[in-house]
Parts: C-alpha cells; structure tokens; sequence
C-alpha cells in the first residue's frame, strides 16, 4: 500500500479515536454536571413557589404537583400555558400556586407567583422577574421592601371592587410616591389572578387539577 495512504489512514484513525475519546468526555461531563443544574434549578423554583404559602400549612413536594393551566386573559401568561402548583395537606389540596403576569408594568411586563388558599384568601405574592426602573420599581422585591407583603390574607371581596386600586386612585393599596404605574400593574395583575381562582375553584382543588406536566 502506498505509503502516503498509510499516513492518511493512520491520522484518519486518530481523528476518530480522538473524536471518540471527546465525545465520551463531554457525555461524561454532561451527565455529571445535568443532575446538578437541573437540581439547583428545581430546588430555586420550589423555594421560591414556596415563599408564597404559609409554612407548615402542607406537606407534598410542590414540584410533584405541579400542574399546567391553558392560556387565560386573567393571568396575562405567554405562550399556550402557564404553570400552577398544588400545595397538600395529607393529600388534600389546601393552596395553590399560580403563575401571572402584569403586562403593564412601567418596564414592560412583571411575572409573579400567586398563592392562593383553599378559603380564597391570599397567602403571599412574589415577583419572579421585572424591568422596573431601579430605585423606584425595586421595591416590589421582597428582598429590598417589604410592600409585596400587602397582599397577604386579602381575598376577592376585601378589599371590595373599587378597593383593588392604589390610595391615589381611591382604592386601599399603599404606593410609593412618585411611582403609581408598577404598583397599579402588580395589584391589577393579583386582582385577576383572585379572579381566575374563583371561576376555577373547583379544577384548582380537585386532586388531578390542569394537565400534569
């Protein structure tokens, strides 16, 4: 065989040997780095979805119940679907956990997490993402105000209607001065989410509730 036919088989033969070895060491890589990240995402997502319940009020894993909603003008959500969660007790459903947006924040759109009890009544709100403007929208975040926590235990008829509105606009909600647009959208947006819950009160609660994902 020619000699310059050998040299081209021999470095082709390297180059697959090498292309082997690499692709195992990225498979490898991945498989040992996947369960990592995709845990620390999953343990991020389910501390957050809990921060909107109140401790020790249920006892599954929130991620083994969560649940997919259709598309809803009352939860402003992207796409075809957004995502709840299903917090038990002893297997009965005691809370909910929704997703909602409020598309009308002074930055653009605000998504939130909802938590919703079984009496209706709110257990906590939490902002999941924003483009507020910094200094006058920061304080919707738990960790630079305490303001989201206004929410807490209010329900559809209290306040009534007219009341789901800032004092400025004659409802019941405080704001911070000179910044009316970002809390407007956020209680508008929680406003309709109390809303959404109690046309669905019943799939919400039921033990198979939306379309597992």
């Amino acid at each position: 065989m020619n000699e310059s036919i050998r040299s081209a088989l021999r470095s082709a033969g390297l180059l697959l040997t090498y292309a082997i070895i690499g692709s195992g060491v990225l498979a490898f890589v991945y498989d040992a780095t996947h369960l990592a990240i995709q845990k620390n995402e999953d343990d991020a997502r389910r501390k957050l979805v809990a921060e909107t319940l109140v401790r020790g009020s249920y006892n599954n894993d929130l991620l083994s119940n969560q649940f997919i909603l259709p598309a809803d003008p009352l939860l402003d959500n992207d796409g075809p679907s957004s995502l709840g969660w299903q917090a038990r007790e002893n297997n009965q459903p005691v809370a909910v956990v929704l997703e909602a947006t409020a598309p009308d924040g002074y930055g653009g759109k605000i998504n939130l997490l909802v938590g919703i009890g079984a009496d209706g009544r709110i257990t906590g709100v939490r902002v999941v993402e924003h483009h507020e403007t910094p200094g006058l929208g920061d304080y919707i975040e738990l960790a630079k105000s305490s303001w989201i926590r206004i929410f807490d235990g209010k329900y559809l008829q209290q306040p009534d209607t007219t009341g789901w509105q800032v004092k400025k606009d004659g409802g019941q909600f405080d704001y911070m001065t000179g910044a009316t647009i970002t809390p407007r959208a956020v209680i508008k947006a929680v406003h309709h989410a109390l809303q959404y819950a109690a046309l669905h009160h019943q799939l919400l609660f039921s033990t198979h509730p939306g379309v597992r994902s």
